[in-house]
Order: structure tokens, then sequence, then C-alpha cells
């Protein structure tokens, strides 16, 4: 079985094909291992993201609580996926949101200072830096045009087209506060879509 640093070190280099061994070396002497119970914060409201974190295995939830004091789900994120709230990770500013543990998870970090070093010391490395900014700033959008363009029963069959691993291992609750919607209209959808 690969190891966490062997499964992140191999996404970095589908991306950076030219990276010699020697510079994946290095940037793999930059990384630190993290292990999260469930209901662990990997970031919370109001702190600073200190590291990225590439989820190795588990399951993590980002989350906002809204001027009524409701928790709101934004997203779910499991292996070989980021744990991270970018944009305030990059401006080392305050985060609006939290990234709580739904599972027990491990995860390959790489700190705010650590990735500053690696972009000055090993440049061919920014262009993988800049195709994860890219994915998440997609993410980040269709999320945005899905509440414009969709309806709730659209949305949900995205999510399970795209997310069907997921499916089991998410709450009802969250993922009606992912969806955008009350419980009995998330009943409604999954009766009317199983009898079609």
């Amino acid at each position: 079985m690969e190891s966490g640093a062997a499964i992140f070190l191999n996404s970095v280099r589908k991306v950076c094909p030219d990276l010699t061994d020697s510079e994946l070396s290095e940037f793999a002497s930059k990384l630190t291992f993290e292990e999260f119970k469930k209901k662990d914060f990997f970031l919370q409201c109001g702190t600073v993201q200190k590291s990225l974190g590439f989820i190795v295995n588990g399951l993590v939830r980002s989350s906002f609580v809204d001027n009524d004091g409701n928790e709101i789900t934004v997203g779910f994120y499991s292996d070989t996926d980021y744990a991270t709230h970018y944009p305030t990770f990059i401006t080392q500013q305050p985060s609006k949101y939290s990234i709580q543990c739904l599972e027990p998870t491990t995860m390959v970090c790489l700190s705010y200072e650590n990735l500053q070093w690696i972009y000055e010391n090993l440049p061919s490395v920014e262009r993988y830096g800049r195709l994860v900014a890219e994915e998440i700033l997609k993410r980040q959008q269709a999320r945005i045009e899905s509440f414009i363009f969709q309806t709730t029963e659209e949305r949900y069959i995205d999510f399970i087209k795209c997310h069907s691993d997921l499916y089991h291992r998410v709450s009802v609750s969250h993922l009606c506060s992912f969806l955008g919607t009350e419980r009995q209209t998330l009943t409604r959808i999954r009766q009317k879509l199983a009898h079609k």
C-alpha cells in the first residue's frame, strides 16, 4: 500500500512531470503528517490556516455560520483532495470558514512558509500551485452557479453523480445544508427519483 507521502508526491509528479527526483525529495522534506479524529477541526472560523492539507484518507466538511446562527455546509472533501480555504490561506488572513473531520482523517500538510520556500527554490512546482488554485476556483464558481442556474433536484442529482462515494458517508442534515434545502424537500426529491 502506498504511503501518504507517496500518494501526495505522485499527484505532484502528474502535474509537474519535469520535477527531478532530488527536487521531489526536497519537496517531501517540507511535508508533515497529521492524524485527526472524527469531529476534530483542521481549521476553525476566525483563525489563520497555517497549512495546506492533502487528504490521504478520510472525509472533511467545510462550513460557515450565517447571520441567523445557522451552520451552512459549503463542501465535502475526501481522499486525494485538499482541505483548505485557499484565499485566506494564501493571504494568511483569518478564515470565515471551519473545516471539520467527519471521519478519522490523515493529511499530508504543507505549511505556508514551506510552500513559499518551495516556490522560491523549486520554480517548476509553481505550476502545481497554479493548477491547484485553478481547480479550487473552478469548484467555487460551479457551486455559485449551481444556486443561480439549477433547481434543488438538479443540485442533488449532480451531487450523486459527482460524489457517489460520499452519499452514504455524509449525514442527511449536512447534505440538506450543502444543497440549500429542507429535509422534507430532499425526502420528496428522493421519493420522486426512486419512482422514475
